[in-house]
């Protein structure tokens, strides 16, 4: 492909991630920019180059071997529910902006153990941006079918390392608080993450099914290679310890590389965002390596005995094909791939070079003689400048120095340096006696046992017989050779060198850390490390410190760094989280933790340290006082949070005793309103009584006709007075649960037709049909005779409201599946909205009067609702289609025990 065209693809594309990039700043609040989903994606910064092009190539001449560098990974996922979280935990409390800034803080802010760790990281990452660069200008030419250029002007790739340190300067260094998010890096490197692997996934698929037919034809055209069968077994004892070596190897790089610092904790939003990324960063890498093995192996089989680089398969495949729109598209993928590792990486290393490099060594104190808005320009401009930097130095390692090495094994070596961060860092979260000094002294260890073992050798050539270091060791003694410590002589050279570094680094930092006490600080931080759990909210109540400083003093620092306006609104967050006094004169510890903790951002831990400690006067506090504080701290938060958890309880009480009194008040004016009815309700039938009886009793001479319909009068009162009795006493039965249901299993339909019956009269001389519809063999568990009276006054209810023409009344049964559902609707005018609830209180009368109580009692509706509910059942009063009345009730099928 032309050169000038893939360059104009090259600058369409990363103008798309300009865009991108610039987009989610704008809309950093969008569900778009910031989901779980971005921030998981996010986390595939972890696959580089090395990933896309190393791994097939580590499996097309070694087999099996690339699969440990995603094992190691996929099995310490799980944990990350908690140890990322509680990483996530610490660094958001205390500002933290770089792995660096974790470690450095853990051992009290110490300055020149975050100076160590960044000249670490800088050693392990600087030669691996350099191999990325490698990566695209190889690629690049490859693609074109062009030769490389010595001349840096002609080389593509000085126009890309140039594009990509704009790119980064400009969107890595938005906030002069490093530790805030920057939602368009982090959208632009998940937009990758998903391009890379959709690219792989098709060359992947174009191979395996397309050039082949399917994974068993490969695998029986790779099987008839020479030596395959070697390549693709684990092997015996020795091959074991290597892989094993190599997953814990993946293991510590999941969590200390900058860039997977960066993304999983520094640009972390939400914590609750690690929930997604547990299932779906496994799921990643599982795609990715599905085509691995079919496109190392089909790329043997196709370039059987030619030389060519196995790494480039994936692009050398289709381009064999002379398929140039899928070359450019794994072209982009591999791209991809490579700009995301160096933009995120040069962000974390620029954070981590100026605040604990730069800052803190030099600039500090001329950054205090400046205006706020000049030292915030300051310290921007040398991170812009940091970033942009340290791509170019990159840039230069790959064109001067001879980086043969393939992209696989460079990776595995900056892994191997990078590693010597996972005493400290580990120790730091879950062991107490881990100090300063077993920190450094392990680190410097580590390191030169890494450069004794694996970065001298790779810079001598580690394939060369003739170098006397490598075959006959230092001065010539054998048990000092760099590739055979001590005579182990099974361990590949990355898994060697991680051996015996890890355990001499481990071993010091043990052996100094309980040698040696460390200072308050450090024990102060590693009980607020360990603990943050019980410190999250309040962790500025868990700092020691002792002696004066005044609020003014440092409010003079703050405003000069934050600016007047921020530091008077972190000045209110902090009185009222305390409530402290804003008139106050003399600063706490909890102020100067305050205080710390925003300027770390900004500047760092270790610097922010040195500003405060500037303007105040401290005084030594012995590592007994420490604990004493430290243990007075904890119970006064177990107090607070008992307290506060008193306080939330009472709350509820109170709460709760309002309700039940305004609920008695309710119940009280309810059975004064019931009295009243009761009273009125039997005094209806008891006043016509008396006075048909008196009338019979004062007049002798009464026609026999006239006698008999007093006397019949009599008697009628005389029975809706038992019956209202009997629902009064019902009623109470119910509501005070004395009354006994006697359940059976009964089929619905025919207790309806039983309840219609008695009626028959009463529907007949109004005109009203009934329709009845349903499984005449659904059954349900209850009393018969109790939901013969529910359905008989729903029915009355509904004669008494049907129109005097046309009356219609439905009864319609349902199965519902565990419980059988009854309606009984009528044609009349219905219920007012506002009446559903109300209608099956005591003696209610409908606002509207279009419902009335049936007459005699007006308990009905109350009654049918206590039967329902101790029936487990229940009721309600709706409108059907028509607008006439509806009442539903329910039985369950089974009734519990």
């Amino acid at each position: 492909m032309n050169s000038i065209a893939l360059l104009v693809i090259l600058g369409l594309y990363l103008s798309v991630l300009f865009f991108i990039a610039h987009w989610a700043e704008k809309k950093e609040s969008s569900r778009w920019a910031n989901n779980p989903y971005v921030y998981s994606l996010s986390l595939a910064v972890y696959c580089t180059a090395w990933t896309y092009y190393g791994s097939i190539g580590v499996a097309a001449n070694s087999g099996l071997n690339y699969l440990p560098v995603y094992l190691g990974p996929i099995i310490i996922i799980p944990a990350w529910m908690i140890i990322l979280k509680k990483i996530i935990r610490i660094s958001r409390v205390n500002k933290v902006s770089s792995i660096a800034d974790f470690i450095s803080l853990r051992y009290g802010n110490s300055r020149f153990l975050g100076a160590v760790v960044t000249i670490v990281c800088l050693f392990g990452i600087l030669p691996y941006i350099a191999l990325q660069l490698k990566a695209i200008s190889e690629t690049f030419h490859l693609v074109t079918q062009t030769p490389s250029n010595s001349n840096i002007f002609d080389d593509s790739t000085t126009y890309v390392a140039f594009a990509l340190a704009i790119f980064a300067s400009i969107y890595g260094t938005r906030y002069v608080d490093a530790s805030e998010k920057r939602k368009g890096i982090v959208t632009a490197v998940a937009l990758e993450s998903v391009l890379k692997l959709v690219f792989f996934i098709i060359i992947g698929v174009y191979v395996t099914f397309f050039v082949f037919d399917g994974f068993d034809d490969i695998y029986a055209k790779a099987s008839l290679l020479e030596n395959f069968q070697e390549k693709n077994t684990i092997g015996g004892l020795p091959q074991a310890l290597n892989w094993f070596f190599l997953c814990v190897l993946s293991l510590f790089a999941i969590f200390l590389l900058p860039r997977q610092f960066q993304v999983s904790v520094i640009e972390n939003t939400r914590e609750n965002h690690v929930n997604t990324a547990v299932w779906l960063f496994p799921l990643y890498l599982l795609l990715f390596n599905i085509f691995v093995y079919p496109i190392a192996w089909g790329g043997n089989i196709l370039f059987e005995g030619q030389s060519v680089n196995s790494d480039t398969y994936s692009l050398l495949i289709p381009q064999f094909f002379d398929n140039k729109t899928l070359t450019v598209m794994v072209f982009l993928g591999g791209f991809s791939a490579a700009i995301s590792m160096i933009v995120v990486s040069s962000i974390g290393l620029s954070t981590m070079v100026s605040n604990n490099l730069i800052i803190p060594y030099g600039l500090l104190g001329r950054l205090q003689h400046n205006e706020q808005t000049t030292i915030n320009k300051k310290i921007v401009n040398i991170r812009k400048i940091g970033i942009f930097s340290l791509i170019i130095i990159a840039y230069f390692i790959y064109r001067y120095f001879a980086l043969d090495y393939s992209l696989f094994s460079i990776g595995l070596v900056a892994f191997v340096i990078i590693a010597q961060l996972a005493p400290s860092f580990f120790g730091a979260l879950f062991w107490r006696r881990g100090s300063r000094t077993g920190a450094v002294s392990g680190l410097i260890v580590g390191f030169v046992i890494c450069l004794y073992t694996l970065l001298i050798p790779y810079a001598l050539g580690i394939t060369s017989s003739d170098t006397s270091f490598i075959t006959n060791g230092f001065l010539g003694i054998e048990l000092l050779r760099p590739l055979q410590l001590f005579g182990l002589d099974y361990l590949q050279p990355v898994p060697h060198a991680l051996f015996w570094s890890l355990l001499f680094n481990f071993m010091t930092y043990i052996a100094v850390s309980v040698s040696f006490k460390g200072n308050y600080r450090e024990r102060n931080y590693a009980e607020m490390f360990l603990d943050i759990n019980k410190y999250i909210n309040m962790h500025e109540n868990a700092f020691v410190w002792k002696g004066t400083a005044y609020r003014n003093d440092i409010e003079k620092v703050l405003i000069k760094f934050l600016g007047e306006d921020r530091t008077k609104r972190a000045m209110n967050i902090f009185n009222v989280k305390y409530n402290v006094d804003k008139n106050e004169e003399l600063a706490d510890a909890r102020l100067i933790k305050f205080s710390e903790n925003l300027l770390t951002g900004h500047i760092g831990t270790a610097s922010a340290k040195i500003l405060i400690s500037s303007v105040v006067k401290e005084e030594k506090i012995t590592l007994p006082e420490v604990l004493k504080i430290l243990e007075e701290s904890k119970e006064n938060i177990i107090i607070n949070k008992k307290l506060t958890e008193t306080s939330n309880e009472l709350k509820e009480i109170s709460a709760k005793l309002q309700e039940a009194n305004q609920s008695l008040m309710i119940k009280d004016k309810q059975k004064d309103e019931f009295l009243d009815t009761v009273t009125h309700e039997l005094r209806t039938p008891i006043t016509a009584i008396r006075a048909s009886s008196e009338i019979l009793f004062d007049d002798d001479e009464i026609p026999d006709e006239l006698r008999k319909q007093f006397l019949q009068n009599i008697i009628s009162e005389s029975d809706r007075l038992n019956r209202l009795i009997d629902k009064i006493l019902d009623l109470e039965k119910f509501e005070t649960g004395r009354q006994k249901l006697h359940v059976a299993q009964h089929k619905i339909m025919a207790t309806l037709e039983n309840s219609i019956e008695p009626l028959q009269q009463l529907i007949a001389n109004k005109n009203i049909h009934v329709h009845l519809e349903g499984n005449a063999n659904l059954k349900a568990e209850y009393d018969e005779d109790r939901i013969v009276q529910v359905v008989t006054n729903l029915l009355s209810n509904a004669i008494k409201f049907c129109p005097d023409t046309n009356g219609l009344i439905t009864l319609a049964v349902y199965d519902k599946f565990d419980f059988v559902q009854v309606e009984v609707s009528d044609n009349g005018k219905g219920i007012a909205g506002t009446d559903f609830e109300n209608i099956f209180d005591k003696f209610y009368q409908s606002t509207n009067q279009n419902f009335k109580k049936p007459i005699g009692s007006g308990l009905g509706l109350a009654i049918c609702k206590q039967i329902i509910e101790h029936h487990k059942g229940n009721i309600w009063a709706a409108n059907n289609a028509t607008g006439g009345a509806c009442l539903t009730f329910t039985l369950p099928k089974k009734q519990q025990a």
